[in-house]
């Protein structure tokens, strides 16, 4: 094993301390030694359930996007349908709820196709991404946060490409529609 993929730290953590905490996330402070040897502060923040993102894609070979203002960014964003999975709660069935409340959809085949992690400089958040197939109507429960939700259904190579020219940025987005623009054939039906 070469130094870059020793499972042993480099860093060391000299003290932490919760700063900030929700429902939601806790936000905490350390105080470490960096892998160059020199004093810092480094802020990591936790979250309290995990990231699910679904690909719904039909026998035609259409996808649905959720689209939505984002406050943390104040701007619109195309988005394929994803929500928070409490952890412990398998990432599965998040992904078949999420699904059904923002777009109305229920799944017969529901595949795991990614594990990401969506932004490890700063936060433990783990992703995982879905392809939903057997796609039949459900009924849409839309949260409170998601009342300016709109859907797009549209061909799932029309959202690859929104997603290759930065229409879509949103990382677990783009990584899962890369992902099947990459691997199609692995999928019956898609290739």
């Amino acid at each position: 094993m070469t130094k870059t993929e020793s499972n042993s730290s480099p860093w060391q953590t000299l003290e932490s301390r919760d700063v900030y905490e929700n429902p939601w996330i806790k936000l905490e402070e350390h105080q470490v030694i960096n892998p160059g040897g020199s004093p810092g502060v480094y802020g990591k923040v936790c979250f309290k359930s995990q990231a699910v993102g679904i690909i719904p894609v039909d026998g035609q070979g259409n996808t649905w996007l959720v689209g939505q203002h984002r406050y943390t960014l104040d701007e619109w964003s195309w988005e394929i349908p994803m929500g928070g999975s409490p952890l412990g709660e398998d990432c599965m069935q998040t992904a078949q709820r999420e699904l059904e409340e923002e777009t109305g959809l229920i799944a017969g085949d529901v595949q795991q196709i990614m594990h990401v992690h969506t932004s490890n400089s700063i936060t433990d958040e783990q992703g995982y991404l879905f392809l939903a197939r057997d796609l039949k109507p459900g009924q849409q429960q839309l949260e409170d946060t998601e009342k300016d939700l709109q859907l797009k259904k549209l061909p799932l190579l029309d959202a690859i490409e929104m997603a290759q020219d930065g229409r879509i940025t949103d990382a677990m987005s783009v990584a899962g529609l890369l992902y099947l623009a990459l691997n199609r054939d692995k999928y019956p039906g898609m290739e």
